[in-house]
Protein backbone atom coordinates (compact mmCIF):
# COMPACT_ATOMS: atom_id res chain seq x y z
CA UNK A 1 0.00 0.00 0.00
CA UNK A 2 2.78 2.45 0.90
CA UNK A 3 4.58 1.41 -2.29
CA UNK A 4 1.58 2.34 -4.45
CA UNK A 5 0.83 5.59 -2.61
CA UNK A 6 4.31 7.01 -2.18
CA UNK A 7 6.59 5.52 -4.83
CA UNK A 8 5.13 7.64 -7.70
CA UNK A 9 6.19 10.76 -5.75
CA UNK A 10 9.88 9.91 -6.17
CA UNK A 11 9.88 11.83 -9.48
CA UNK A 12 9.84 15.10 -7.54
CA UNK A 13 13.39 16.21 -6.65
CA UNK A 14 12.58 16.85 -3.00
CA UNK A 15 11.08 13.35 -2.66
CA UNK A 16 13.61 11.41 -4.73
CA UNK A 17 14.53 9.35 -1.66
CA UNK A 18 11.21 7.51 -2.09
CA UNK A 19 12.87 5.63 -4.94
CA UNK A 20 14.09 3.22 -2.24
CA UNK A 21 10.53 1.80 -2.11
CA UNK A 22 11.09 0.02 -5.41
CA UNK A 23 13.65 -2.25 -3.77
CA UNK A 24 12.23 -5.42 -2.24
CA UNK A 25 14.93 -5.82 0.47
CA UNK A 26 14.10 -2.37 1.85
CA UNK A 27 10.40 -3.20 2.06
CA UNK A 28 11.24 -6.54 3.66
CA UNK A 29 13.21 -4.79 6.41
CA UNK A 30 10.47 -2.20 6.82
CA UNK A 31 7.82 -4.93 7.15
CA UNK A 32 9.93 -6.72 9.76
CA UNK A 33 10.37 -3.59 11.87
CA UNK A 34 6.73 -2.56 11.49
CA UNK A 35 5.44 -5.93 12.66
CA UNK A 36 8.01 -6.12 15.47
CA UNK A 37 7.20 -2.66 16.84
CA UNK A 38 3.44 -3.23 16.62
CA UNK A 39 3.62 -6.56 18.46
CA UNK A 40 6.24 -5.44 20.98
CA UNK A 41 4.58 -2.09 21.67
CA UNK A 42 0.97 -3.25 21.97
CA UNK A 43 1.58 -6.49 23.86
CA UNK A 44 1.66 -4.99 27.42
CA UNK A 45 -1.71 -3.29 26.84
CA UNK A 46 -3.11 -6.41 25.16
CA UNK A 47 -1.95 -8.69 27.99
CA UNK A 48 -3.66 -6.43 30.53
CA UNK A 49 -6.87 -6.58 28.50
CA UNK A 50 -6.71 -10.38 28.46
CA UNK A 51 -6.14 -10.44 32.22
CA UNK A 52 -9.04 -8.08 32.89
CA UNK A 53 -11.34 -10.25 30.78
CA UNK A 54 -10.01 -13.40 32.51
CA UNK A 55 -8.99 -14.96 29.20
CA UNK A 56 -6.55 -17.48 30.62
CA UNK A 57 -5.01 -20.75 29.51
CA UNK A 58 -6.76 -23.99 30.51
CA UNK A 59 -4.16 -26.70 31.30
CA UNK A 60 -4.54 -30.41 30.53
CA UNK A 61 -5.10 -32.34 33.74
CA UNK A 62 -2.98 -35.24 32.46
CA UNK A 63 -0.05 -33.05 31.42
CA UNK A 64 3.29 -32.54 33.18
CA UNK A 65 2.88 -31.34 36.76
CA UNK A 66 5.14 -28.34 36.09
CA UNK A 67 2.48 -26.97 33.72
CA UNK A 68 -0.21 -26.67 36.39
CA UNK A 69 1.26 -23.35 37.51
CA UNK A 70 0.61 -21.95 34.02
CA UNK A 71 -3.16 -22.15 34.44
CA UNK A 72 -4.71 -18.72 33.99
CA UNK A 73 -1.80 -17.27 31.99
CA UNK A 74 -3.34 -14.94 29.35
CA UNK A 75 -3.92 -16.70 26.05
CA UNK A 76 -5.11 -15.81 22.54
CA UNK A 77 -2.08 -13.56 22.11
CA UNK A 78 -2.11 -14.77 18.53
CA UNK A 79 -4.89 -12.25 17.86
CA UNK A 80 -2.41 -9.39 18.24
CA UNK A 81 0.14 -11.29 16.17
CA UNK A 82 -2.35 -11.58 13.30
CA UNK A 83 -3.14 -7.88 13.51
CA UNK A 84 0.55 -6.92 13.30
CA UNK A 85 1.24 -9.47 10.56
CA UNK A 86 -1.63 -8.35 8.36
CA UNK A 87 -0.98 -4.62 8.86
CA UNK A 88 2.75 -4.88 8.11
CA UNK A 89 2.16 -7.04 5.04
CA UNK A 90 -0.57 -4.80 3.60
CA UNK A 91 1.47 -1.65 4.25
CA UNK A 92 4.67 -2.78 2.54
CA UNK A 93 3.63 -5.27 -0.16
CA UNK A 94 2.37 -4.51 -3.64
CA UNK A 95 -1.45 -4.78 -3.38
CA UNK A 96 -1.86 -5.97 -6.98
CA UNK A 97 -0.09 -9.26 -6.16
CA UNK A 98 -2.81 -11.87 -5.59
CA UNK A 99 -0.42 -14.41 -4.03
CA UNK A 100 0.05 -12.09 -1.04
CA UNK A 101 -3.71 -11.81 -0.56
CA UNK A 102 -4.10 -15.58 -0.80
CA UNK A 103 -1.63 -16.26 2.01
CA UNK A 104 -3.15 -13.46 4.11
CA UNK A 105 -6.68 -14.78 3.58
CA UNK A 106 -5.68 -18.32 4.50
CA UNK A 107 -3.88 -17.09 7.62
CA UNK A 108 -6.87 -15.06 8.77
CA UNK A 109 -9.42 -17.81 8.08
CA UNK A 110 -7.36 -20.30 10.07
CA UNK A 111 -7.14 -17.66 12.77
CA UNK A 112 -10.94 -17.61 12.91
CA UNK A 113 -10.98 -21.40 13.36
CA UNK A 114 -8.42 -21.05 16.15
CA UNK A 115 -10.50 -18.30 17.76
CA UNK A 116 -13.55 -20.59 17.81
CA UNK A 117 -11.47 -23.32 19.44
CA UNK A 118 -9.98 -20.98 22.05
CA UNK A 119 -13.37 -19.48 22.85
CA UNK A 120 -14.86 -22.93 23.41
CA UNK A 121 -12.02 -23.82 25.79
CA UNK A 122 -12.42 -20.64 27.81
CA UNK A 123 -16.22 -20.85 28.01
CA UNK A 124 -16.18 -24.51 28.95
CA UNK A 125 -13.13 -24.22 31.25
CA UNK A 126 -11.76 -27.25 29.47
CA UNK A 127 -8.74 -27.96 27.29
CA UNK A 128 -10.94 -29.82 24.79
CA UNK A 129 -12.30 -26.91 22.74
CA UNK A 130 -14.34 -27.72 19.64
CA UNK A 131 -14.28 -31.34 18.48
CA UNK A 132 -11.29 -32.48 16.45
CA UNK A 133 -13.59 -33.62 13.65
CA UNK A 134 -15.31 -30.24 13.39
CA UNK A 135 -11.96 -28.47 13.43
CA UNK A 136 -10.65 -30.69 10.62
CA UNK A 137 -13.80 -30.09 8.56
CA UNK A 138 -13.33 -26.34 8.84
CA UNK A 139 -9.61 -26.54 8.07
CA UNK A 140 -10.09 -28.69 5.00
CA UNK A 141 -12.97 -26.50 3.80
CA UNK A 142 -10.64 -23.47 3.78
CA UNK A 143 -7.70 -25.38 2.30
CA UNK A 144 -9.77 -26.94 -0.49
CA UNK A 145 -11.35 -23.57 -1.32
CA UNK A 146 -7.91 -21.98 -1.63
CA UNK A 147 -6.48 -24.93 -3.57
CA UNK A 148 -9.37 -25.04 -6.05
CA UNK A 149 -8.90 -21.32 -6.70
CA UNK A 150 -5.19 -21.88 -7.33
CA UNK A 151 -5.21 -25.07 -9.39
CA UNK A 152 -8.55 -25.23 -11.22
CA UNK A 153 -8.75 -23.73 -14.72
CA UNK A 154 -11.79 -21.46 -14.53
CA UNK A 155 -12.02 -20.85 -18.26
CA UNK A 156 -12.26 -17.69 -20.34
CA UNK A 157 -15.74 -16.24 -19.79
CA UNK A 158 -17.23 -13.77 -17.31
CA UNK A 159 -16.34 -14.35 -13.67
CA UNK A 160 -14.33 -17.42 -14.64
CA UNK A 161 -12.07 -15.26 -16.77
CA UNK A 162 -11.64 -12.77 -13.92
CA UNK A 163 -10.66 -15.54 -11.50
CA UNK A 164 -8.32 -17.04 -14.07
CA UNK A 165 -6.58 -13.73 -14.76
CA UNK A 166 -6.20 -12.92 -11.05
CA UNK A 167 -3.56 -15.64 -10.70
CA UNK A 168 -0.11 -14.39 -11.80
CA UNK A 169 0.79 -15.82 -15.20
CA UNK A 170 4.29 -16.95 -14.21
CA UNK A 171 2.91 -18.91 -11.26
CA UNK A 172 0.00 -20.34 -13.26
CA UNK A 173 2.40 -21.73 -15.87
CA UNK A 174 4.05 -24.07 -13.35
CA UNK A 175 1.29 -24.50 -10.78
CA UNK A 176 0.76 -28.20 -11.58
CA UNK A 177 4.46 -29.03 -11.41
CA UNK A 178 6.00 -30.53 -8.31
CA UNK A 179 9.47 -29.46 -7.17
CA UNK A 180 11.53 -32.29 -5.67
CA UNK A 181 14.38 -31.45 -3.26
CA UNK A 182 17.86 -32.28 -4.60
CA UNK A 183 16.43 -32.58 -8.14
CA UNK A 184 16.66 -29.87 -10.82
CA UNK A 185 13.20 -28.39 -11.31
CA UNK A 186 13.59 -27.58 -15.03
CA UNK A 187 15.20 -30.88 -16.01
CA UNK A 188 12.82 -33.28 -14.26
CA UNK A 189 9.28 -31.90 -14.50
CA UNK A 190 6.54 -33.82 -12.70
CA UNK A 191 3.05 -32.79 -13.79
CA UNK A 192 0.12 -33.53 -11.47
CA UNK A 193 -3.56 -33.29 -12.50
CA UNK A 194 -5.30 -30.31 -10.90
CA UNK A 195 -7.71 -32.43 -8.82
CA UNK A 196 -4.83 -34.41 -7.29
CA UNK A 197 -2.92 -31.20 -6.62
CA UNK A 198 -5.97 -29.78 -4.82
CA UNK A 199 -5.96 -32.74 -2.44
CA UNK A 200 -2.18 -32.64 -2.05
CA UNK A 201 -2.02 -28.88 -1.41
CA UNK A 202 -4.93 -29.09 1.03
CA UNK A 203 -3.15 -31.80 2.97
CA UNK A 204 0.02 -29.68 3.11
CA UNK A 205 -1.87 -26.65 4.47
CA UNK A 206 -3.98 -28.56 6.99
CA UNK A 207 -1.09 -30.77 8.07
CA UNK A 208 1.24 -27.83 8.66
CA UNK A 209 -1.43 -25.92 10.58
CA UNK A 210 -2.12 -28.83 12.94
CA UNK A 211 1.58 -29.65 13.32
CA UNK A 212 2.36 -26.10 14.47
CA UNK A 213 -0.62 -26.29 16.82
CA UNK A 214 0.73 -29.50 18.37
CA UNK A 215 4.19 -27.93 18.75
CA UNK A 216 2.74 -25.02 20.73
CA UNK A 217 2.98 -26.72 24.11
CA UNK A 218 5.94 -25.01 25.82
CA UNK A 219 6.88 -21.36 26.33
CA UNK A 220 8.32 -20.12 23.04
CA UNK A 221 8.67 -23.60 21.56
CA UNK A 222 6.45 -23.04 18.51
CA UNK A 223 7.28 -19.44 17.65
CA UNK A 224 11.01 -20.19 17.32
CA UNK A 225 10.64 -22.75 14.47
CA UNK A 226 7.86 -20.63 12.95
CA UNK A 227 10.27 -17.69 12.61
CA UNK A 228 13.04 -19.96 11.31
CA UNK A 229 10.69 -21.44 8.71
CA UNK A 230 9.39 -18.00 7.75
CA UNK A 231 12.93 -16.67 7.38
CA UNK A 232 13.84 -19.59 5.11
CA UNK A 233 10.74 -19.12 2.97
CA UNK A 234 11.65 -15.43 2.77
CA UNK A 235 14.99 -16.36 1.19
CA UNK A 236 13.39 -18.91 -1.15
CA UNK A 237 10.65 -16.51 -2.24
CA UNK A 238 13.14 -13.71 -2.82
CA UNK A 239 15.44 -15.94 -4.88
CA UNK A 240 12.53 -17.22 -6.99
CA UNK A 241 12.14 -13.79 -8.58
CA UNK A 242 15.67 -12.39 -8.34
CA UNK A 243 17.71 -11.30 -11.34
CA UNK A 244 21.39 -10.38 -11.10
CA UNK A 245 23.36 -8.88 -14.00
CA UNK A 246 20.53 -9.84 -16.33
CA UNK A 247 20.52 -13.49 -15.24
CA UNK A 248 17.64 -15.34 -13.63
CA UNK A 249 18.97 -16.61 -10.28
CA UNK A 250 16.16 -19.16 -9.92
CA UNK A 251 17.02 -20.79 -13.24
CA UNK A 252 20.69 -20.85 -12.27
CA UNK A 253 19.80 -22.64 -9.03
CA UNK A 254 17.32 -24.94 -10.81
CA UNK A 255 14.43 -23.89 -8.58
CA UNK A 256 10.98 -22.65 -9.69
CA UNK A 257 11.31 -19.23 -11.30
CA UNK A 258 8.32 -17.20 -10.10
CA UNK A 259 8.85 -13.46 -10.13
CA UNK A 260 5.42 -12.80 -8.62
CA UNK A 261 6.22 -15.07 -5.64
CA UNK A 262 9.09 -12.81 -4.58
CA UNK A 263 6.50 -10.44 -3.10
CA UNK A 264 5.67 -13.19 -0.58
CA UNK A 265 8.97 -12.34 1.11
CA UNK A 266 7.19 -9.27 2.55
CA UNK A 267 4.73 -11.57 4.35
CA UNK A 268 7.59 -13.78 5.54
CA UNK A 269 9.56 -10.78 6.81
CA UNK A 270 6.49 -9.48 8.65
CA UNK A 271 6.01 -12.91 10.22
CA UNK A 272 9.62 -12.91 11.46
CA UNK A 273 9.13 -9.44 12.99
CA UNK A 274 5.85 -10.46 14.59
CA UNK A 275 7.53 -13.54 16.04
CA UNK A 276 10.36 -11.56 17.62
CA UNK A 277 7.93 -9.06 19.16
CA UNK A 278 5.77 -11.85 20.55
CA UNK A 279 8.72 -13.93 21.79
CA UNK A 280 9.73 -11.10 24.15
CA UNK A 281 6.61 -11.89 26.19
CA UNK A 282 6.24 -15.57 25.32
CA UNK A 283 9.75 -16.67 26.32
CA UNK A 284 10.07 -18.82 29.45
CA UNK A 285 8.32 -18.15 31.78
CA UNK A 286 5.62 -16.93 29.39
CA UNK A 287 3.53 -13.86 30.13
CA UNK A 288 1.14 -14.72 27.31
CA UNK A 289 0.36 -17.68 25.04
CA UNK A 290 -0.54 -17.41 21.36
CA UNK A 291 -3.42 -19.89 21.66
CA UNK A 292 -4.95 -21.77 18.75
CA UNK A 293 -5.87 -18.46 17.14
CA UNK A 294 -2.14 -17.97 16.64
CA UNK A 295 -0.79 -21.48 16.11
CA UNK A 296 -3.43 -22.63 13.61
CA UNK A 297 -3.17 -19.36 11.69
CA UNK A 298 0.63 -19.28 11.51
CA UNK A 299 0.74 -22.96 10.57
CA UNK A 300 -1.82 -22.37 7.83
CA UNK A 301 0.26 -19.46 6.58
CA UNK A 302 3.43 -21.58 6.46
CA UNK A 303 1.62 -24.36 4.62
CA UNK A 304 0.30 -21.89 2.06
CA UNK A 305 3.80 -20.46 1.60
CA UNK A 306 5.07 -23.97 0.84
CA UNK A 307 2.42 -24.32 -1.88
CA UNK A 308 2.85 -20.86 -3.40
CA UNK A 309 6.66 -21.08 -3.53
CA UNK A 310 6.48 -24.66 -4.87
CA UNK A 311 8.32 -26.07 -1.86
CA UNK A 312 5.68 -28.55 -0.69
CA UNK A 313 8.09 -31.47 -0.38
CA UNK A 314 10.95 -29.34 0.94
CA UNK A 315 8.63 -28.26 3.76
CA UNK A 316 8.95 -31.76 5.21
CA UNK A 317 12.67 -31.10 5.76
CA UNK A 318 12.34 -27.44 6.68
CA UNK A 319 9.46 -28.05 9.08
CA UNK A 320 10.99 -31.23 10.48
CA UNK A 321 10.25 -30.20 14.06
CA UNK A 322 6.56 -29.82 13.20
CA UNK A 323 6.59 -33.14 11.34
CA UNK A 324 8.22 -34.86 14.33
CA UNK A 325 5.64 -33.44 16.74
CA UNK A 326 2.72 -34.52 14.56
CA UNK A 327 4.24 -37.95 13.87
CA UNK A 328 4.76 -38.55 17.59
CA UNK A 329 1.06 -37.98 18.27
CA UNK A 330 -0.13 -40.11 15.34
CA UNK A 331 2.20 -43.00 16.16
CA UNK A 332 1.37 -42.82 19.87
CA UNK A 333 -2.38 -43.03 19.24
CA UNK A 334 -2.09 -45.76 16.59
CA UNK A 335 0.31 -47.90 18.64
CA UNK A 336 -1.83 -47.56 21.78
CA UNK A 337 -4.97 -48.64 19.91
CA UNK A 338 -3.20 -51.70 18.50
CA UNK A 339 -1.25 -52.85 21.57
CA UNK A 340 -2.55 -50.90 24.56
CA UNK A 341 1.00 -49.64 25.15
CA UNK A 342 2.70 -46.30 24.58
CA UNK A 343 5.80 -45.50 22.52
CA UNK A 344 6.48 -42.23 24.35
CA UNK A 345 5.91 -41.32 27.95
CA UNK A 346 3.63 -38.59 26.67
CA UNK A 347 2.83 -37.07 23.27
CA UNK A 348 3.54 -34.67 21.62
CA UNK A 349 7.20 -35.58 21.90
CA UNK A 350 8.29 -32.41 23.73
CA UNK A 351 6.29 -33.68 26.71
CA UNK A 352 8.15 -36.99 26.47
CA UNK A 353 11.44 -35.19 27.12
CA UNK A 354 9.86 -33.27 29.99
CA UNK A 355 8.74 -36.57 31.54
CA UNK A 356 12.33 -37.80 31.21
CA UNK A 357 13.45 -34.92 33.40
CA UNK A 358 14.60 -32.33 30.87
CA UNK A 359 13.93 -28.77 32.12
CA UNK A 360 11.52 -26.88 29.89
CA UNK A 361 14.10 -24.31 28.65
CA UNK A 362 16.43 -27.15 27.59
CA UNK A 363 13.72 -28.76 25.48
CA UNK A 364 12.86 -25.41 23.87
CA UNK A 365 16.39 -24.36 22.97
CA UNK A 366 17.37 -27.79 21.66
CA UNK A 367 14.29 -27.90 19.44
CA UNK A 368 15.22 -24.43 18.14
CA UNK A 369 18.75 -25.67 17.37
CA UNK A 370 17.38 -28.64 15.42
CA UNK A 371 15.06 -26.30 13.52
CA UNK A 372 18.01 -24.07 12.55
CA UNK A 373 19.96 -27.12 11.35
CA UNK A 374 17.00 -28.23 9.23
CA UNK A 375 16.70 -24.74 7.73
CA UNK A 376 20.38 -24.83 6.77
CA UNK A 377 19.90 -28.29 5.24
CA UNK A 378 16.90 -27.00 3.28
CA UNK A 379 18.90 -24.08 1.86
CA UNK A 380 21.74 -26.46 1.04
CA UNK A 381 19.45 -28.29 -1.38
CA UNK A 382 19.65 -25.22 -3.64
CA UNK A 383 23.11 -26.29 -4.77
CA UNK A 384 22.80 -30.05 -4.36
CA UNK A 385 20.87 -30.56 -7.58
Amino acid sequence: MIYVLLYPLHQYPSLSFLNVLRYLPFRMMAATMTALLLTFGLSPWFIRRLQNRQIGQVIRSDGPESHLSKAGTPTMGGSLMLLALVMATVLWSEPSNSLVWIVLATTCLYGVIGYLDDSAKIRGRSSAGISARRKLYLQFAVAILVSVYLFYDFGDKGLSRTLHDSIPRDWAEIRNRLAIPFVAFAKHPIEIPWYLYVLFASFVIVGTSNAVNLTDGLDGLAIGPVMINAGTYMILAYLSGLSLFGKDVARYLDIPSIESASELSIYCAALVGTGFGFLWYNTYPAQVFMGDVGSLALGGGLGTLAVLTKNELLSVILGGIFVLEAASVISQVAFFKMTGKRIFRMAPIHHHFEKKGWPEPRVIVRFWIVSIMLAIASLATLKLR
